[in-house]
C-alpha cells in the first residue's frame, strides 16, 4: 500500500506549481481530482502534442482525474463544494482572492469540511502590498535575485540579460507546498484539524538559494568562493575525449588542496601563481591547464576517477537529457516512465525520484518488506478536460437527470476531442 493511499485531493492549480504539487502527492499514492476551468489548462497547447495531450500536460497531470466545470454557472459552485467536502486536501494557484471571489476560499470549505488541508501557491503569498502581482516562475526569479546572480557568475552583458531556461520557482514551491502539506497531514493525525498553508514562491526562492547569507552579508571575501560547488565548477576532457565537470573549485582555499593530493603535487602550494585565491583567479587558466595534462596521463576514466574520488574531488559526465535517460544507471532506478498519450502512443516522463523500500508496486504480490518500489505501475493516462465529469458526479450523489441538466446548461464542459 502506498503511503498516501486514502487520501483525497482536490487540485483546482494549472501548468505548473500546483499540478507539481498534486502530482507529487499523487505518485506518494493520494487520488487527485483536478478541476479545470471551460478554457481548460495552459499547460494542454504546449509542444510537442497529440490532439489535446501534451507532453507538458502528461508530465505533471498523468493519473489524475479531470472533471471540467464553470464556475461562473448556477450549480457549478456546489459541486466544487461537495467536492471539497470529501476532500484532505486542496490546492490552488490562482491569485489570492480568485477561489475565494466564488465562494470556496478556504474560510468557505473550512466551514463544511474542518479537517481539510487547503495549500494556496501564489507569487508573493495572501498578505502583503504583493499579494495581487502576476507571477510566473522568470518573474520571481528575476526579483528574488536569483536572474541576476546568475548572469554575475556568468558574465552576460548587462544588456544582455538573460533568464534561466527551467521553472525553478514554480518547481521548488510545488515540492515545498507538498512538504507543507504532509506536515499539516501530520498535525492533523494529533489534533483532528486542517489548516490553511500559504505558499509565496518568493519565499521559496530564497529559502532554496544557499548563498543568501552571504549576499546578505557585509563579508568583503575578494576572490574566495563564498559557497562550496555550484558558483566555480570546472570542465575538464577526460582520458576518453568526453568533457567532465568537478564542482570542486580550483579557486577556493578549502578545495584547492584537494588537487594537489590528487595529483601529488604539494610543491604547487608554494608557486606564487597560486598563492592566494586571488593569485589562482588570476592565474586560473595556467592551474586548469596543470590539472587538464595530468588527466590525461590516465589511460580511461575509471582509473582518474579512483584517483579524484580518493582525493574527494566527484565526477560527472557533461550528457544530455536523451544520453542519461539510456544509462544503466537510469534503467537500474526507472529514472523515466512513459505513459499512454490516448492516441496510441506514449510519452516518457521522469519515474520517481524515491524508492520506499516497505511499499510494494501497485499490483504487486511480492511481500511488502521485501520489495523496493521502483515506479513501475499501472498505465496513468493524462486525462482529457473533463473526462470523468459522469463518473465523479455520480460518486457525489448527483442522478443521471441532474448531470443531463449540467452538460445541457454548460456547467460541466466536456473535451474537445481532435483525436
Amino acid at each position: 500500500m502506498a503511503a498516501l493511499t486514502g487520501i483525497r485531493v482536490v487540485d483546482f492549480s494549472r501548468v505548473l506549481a500546483g499540478p507539481h504539487c498534486a502530482q507529487t502527492l499523487l505518485d506518494l499514492g493520494a487520488e487527485v481530482i483536478k478541476i479545470e476551468p471551460p478554457s481548460g489548462d495552459m499547460a494542454r497547447r504546449a509542444y510537442p502534442r497529440t490532439g489535446e495531450i501534451s507532453g507538458y500536460y502528461a508530465q505533471q497531470n498523468a493519473g489524475k482525474r479531470n472533471i471540467s466545470i464553470d464556475l461562473n454557472v448556477e450549480g457549478a459552485r456546489e459541486i466544487a463544494l461537495r467536492l471539497c467536502d470529501e476532500a484532505d486536501i486542496i490546492v490552488e494557484n490562482f491569485r489570492p482572492g480568485t477561489l475565494a471571489g466564488f465562494g470556496l476560499g478556504y474560510d468557505d470549505v473550512a466551514a463544511r469540511n474542518p479537517h481539510v488541508v487547503y495549500a494556496s501557491i501564489s507569487g508573493y503569498g495572501q498578505h502583503g502590498s504583493w499579494r495581487a502581482r502576476a507571477a510566473y516562475a522568470p518573474t520571481v526569479q528575476a526579483e528574488t535575485g536569483i536572474t541576476e546572480m546568475s548572469n554575475a557568475h556568468w558574465e552576460t552583458p548587462a544588456d544582455r540579460p538573460r533568464s534561466d531556461s527551467l521553472s525553478h520557482a514554480d518547481v521548488y514551491s510545488g515540492l515545498h507546498a507538498a512538504i507543507a502539506i504532509l506536515a499539516a497531514l501530520n498535525e492533523r493525525s494529533v489534533t483532528g484539524r486542517g489548516q490553511y498553508i500559504d505558499v509565496a514562491m518568493a519565499a521559496v526562492m530564497l529559502a532554496i538559494n544557499e548563498r543568501v547569507h552571504v549576499d546578505l552579508s557585509d563579508a568583503e571575501l575578494g576572490d574566495e568562493p563564498p559557497i562550496l560547488g555550484a558558483t566555480d565548477c570546472v570542465f575538464f576532457i577526460g582520458p576518453d575525449g568526453k568533457r567532465f565537470i568537478s564542482p570542486v573549485s580550483l579557486v577556493s582555499s578549502f578545495s584547492f588542496p584537494f588537487y594537489l593530493a590528487a595529483m601529488r603535487r604539494p610543491d604547487l602550494a608554494g608557486d606564487p601563481r597560486f598563492a592566494t585565491p586571488q593569485d589562482r583567479r588570476r592565474n586560473l587558466e595556467a592551474l586548469r591547464e596543470i590539472v587538464q595534462r595530468w588527466i590525461w596521463t590516465f589511460s580511461d576514466m575509471a582509473s582518474l576517477e579512483a584517483q579524484l574520488d580518493e582525493a574527494k574531488i566527484p565526477t560527472g559526465s557533461l550528457r544530455d537529457i536523451s544520453e542519461f535517460a539510456t544509462t544503466d544507471w537510469a534503467t537500474q532506478w526507472g529514472a523515466t516512465r512513459t505513459v499512454p498519450d490516448g492516441a496510441g502512443a506514449r510519452i516518457t516522463v521522469p519515474g520517481r525520484p524515491w524508492h520506499f523500500t516497505n511499499t510494494a508496486k501497485p499490483n504487486d504480490s511480492t511481500d511488502a518488506t521485501e520489495t523496493v518500489d521502483t515506479g513501475a505501475e499501472p498505465d496513468r493516462q493524462p486525462a482529457r478536460q473533463g473526462e470523468h465529469n459522469e463518473e465523479v458526479l455520480h460518486e457525489l450523489g448527483y442522478s443521471d437527470d441532474e448531470i443531463s441538466d449540467f452538460t445541457n446548461r454548460a456547467v460541466l464542459v466536456h473535451t474537445r476531442d481532435t483525436h
